[in-house]
């Protein structure tokens, strides 16, 4: 290829010893020409000095969360397709190759890495059926157009990094990844790929309930920004809903007797409304101003241009 693309794989990990030599390996391996990257996010064992000895560029990251590790990487890092993967050797890095060809021959800013195994023990039971719900909720927000978005398996290319600007601390930040290719509508795929255990000595770092509030958490308030009319008229008519809710029986008081003895009822109900109403209001205002956001995101996208890669 006489334009060779510029291949980075960038792979985030914390206390990964007993797998990132042979992650840094596997995938030297598979793309001889690419330059691998091990950030290391404050590790209290030998990940860092292991990912060197194998042929990686060690870099660190002091602030803990893989979404700080990977703002970091985005920021530094100059290349044409960047391939992000975690350290635990879960990941096939023999299907790199077919994924970084689909971004590059299908002009793609996104192939995410399908996770798929038959080994039980490779997804805990909370993660798989975490995956599954947040899949759902984002499917049914922002477009069904992925089936794992959590995966740790994803290539990018140059303008899809380069205008990404990340804001998550933590494991949500493959949310917010998904979210900002189905909210810009860019060109993304997936692709199957092996999934296996962690190899012995390895623990998941992800707290299946604790960061799995994070996430939700995350997908709401994406919603919220990405989708404010949506967001602030359904919250507006919970609000008016509810009023009518608690001002019903004062009503039918009023009617029979033609009194209103439940005051604090009354003006309860008239506030809820009046907050119904200022929320559909907010919803319209910043529905303007996203729209906005999203012209200078996707002009911030189209100025960017991965050499290699074609225009």
């Amino acid at each position: 290829m006489p334009n060779s693309p510029r291949i980075a794989v960038l792979i985030p990990c914390y206390d990964e010893e007993h797998a990132i030599a042979q992650v840094v390996r596997d995938f030297r391996a598979a793309l001889p020409s690419a330059v691998i990257y091990v950030y290391d996010n404050n590790s209290t064992d030998r990940t860092g000095i292991l990912a060197a000895n194998a042929g990686a560029i060690v870099r660190a990251e002091t602030r803990q969360g893989k979404g700080f590790v990977v703002r970091r990487m985005f920021s530094d890092v100059e290349a044409d397709v960047y391939v992000l993967v975690d350290g635990d050797n879960t990941y096939d890095a023999s299907a790199v190759p077919a994924m970084v060809s689909l971004l590059i021959n299908g002009r793609l800013d996104m192939v995410v890495g399908r996770r798929v195994t038959d080994d039980a023990a490779a997804f805990w039971k909370g993660h798989r059926f975490g995956n599954r719900m947040f899949t759902r909720v984002v499917a049914r927000l922002f477009g069904n157009r992925f089936e794992d978005i959590l995966s740790g398996y994803r290539v990018f290319s140059r303008r899809f990094v380069k205008s990404f600007t990340v804001s998550s601390g933590g494991f949500e930040i493959e949310t917010e990844i998904t979210i900002h290719a189905l909210t810009l509508n860019l060109p993304i795929h997936e692709m199957d790929t092996s999934y296996r255990r962690r190899p012995d000595g390895s623990h998941s770092k992800l707290s299946t309930y604790r960061d799995g509030l994070y996430i939700l958490v995350a997908i709401v308030t994406l919603y919220r920004e990405e989708r404010p009319l949506a967001f602030f008229f359904i919250l507006g008519s919970l609000f008016i809903v509810l009023a009518l809710v608690l001002i019903y029986p004062v009503v039918l008081e009023f009617l029979r007797t033609g009194l209103v003895p439940r005051f604090p009822t009354a003006i309860l109900s008239t506030g809820l409304v009046l907050s119904g109403l200022f929320s559909y209001a907010a919803g319209v205002i910043l529905d303007t101003v996203t729209r906005g956001r999203w012209e200078l995101k996707r002009l911030q996208y189209l100025s960017l241009h991965s050499p290699g890669i074609g225009g």
